[in-house]
């Protein structure tokens, strides 16, 4: 009754636009969850591109949100990334910050008088012959971070057009997250594998 949960699909944007404001995850929750008598009311506790599969969490009441947010920077967060070509490590962190280009909808990496801080630790969990499958944490929680560290690593994500090359699917999904729940005072922990089009994506 506190936190709602889905697996999100690629293609689906998570909250509405100026541009789309209906087809979304929230709004089709809150029509899902809505009767005639009582309108439900949701806000986002965190976000996830549009193209990128997995965990998205919906607080019920604005205090819960604030209240989870407010232990954000404690949550783990774990993604599955479909990668072009083998990392010549088992392993790495990208310490690398961020910066958002508006004009370009684009993040530049790299030391800049408006760039945050941004932390990725990555490890490979198995390399194919043209990609690699790799388990990715997420320390900081800037957009794009995952996608614009592996392409300036100079290993993009599997159909991300904006950062690497084009494809049927991005390589991206959201696999695991821990969070502090502020009602229970308990960990909460959820994980979903990733889809099986994923799958698809390892050559």
């Amino acid at each position: 009754k506190d936190i709602i949960v889905i697996n999100k699909p690629s293609g689906l944007l998570a909250v509405g636009t100026s541009k789309e404001n209906k087809f979304h995850a929230l709004y089709i929750l809150r029509e899902q969850l809505s009767t005639k008598n009582s309108q439900i009311s949701l806000w986002p506790i965190h976000r996830l591109d549009r193209d990128t599969s997995g965990i998205l969490m919906f607080a019920t009441s604005k205090k819960v949100r604030e209240d989870v947010m407010s232990l954000w920077h404690k949550a783990k967060k774990t993604y599955l990334a479909v990668v072009e070509g083998s990392l010549k490590d088992s392993k790495g962190t990208i310490n690398q910050p961020l910066r958002m280009d508006e004009s370009e909808y684009k993040m530049h990496v790299g030391e800049h008088n408006d760039a945050k801080e941004a932390l990725t630790h990555y490890r490979v969990v198995k390399k194919y012959s043209k990609t690699s499958l790799l388990e990715v944490n997420i320390i900081t929680g800037r957009q794009h971070q995952i996608r614009a560290h592996m392409s300036w690593l100079g290993h993009s994500i599997v159909g991300d057009e904006r950062y690497g090359t084009k494809g049927p699917k991005l390589g991206l999904h959201a696999t695991k997250i821990s969070i502090f729940h502020p009602l229970k005072q308990d960990t909460l922990e959820l994980e979903i594998q990733a889809p099986n089009e994923f799958s698809r994506l390892l050559s």
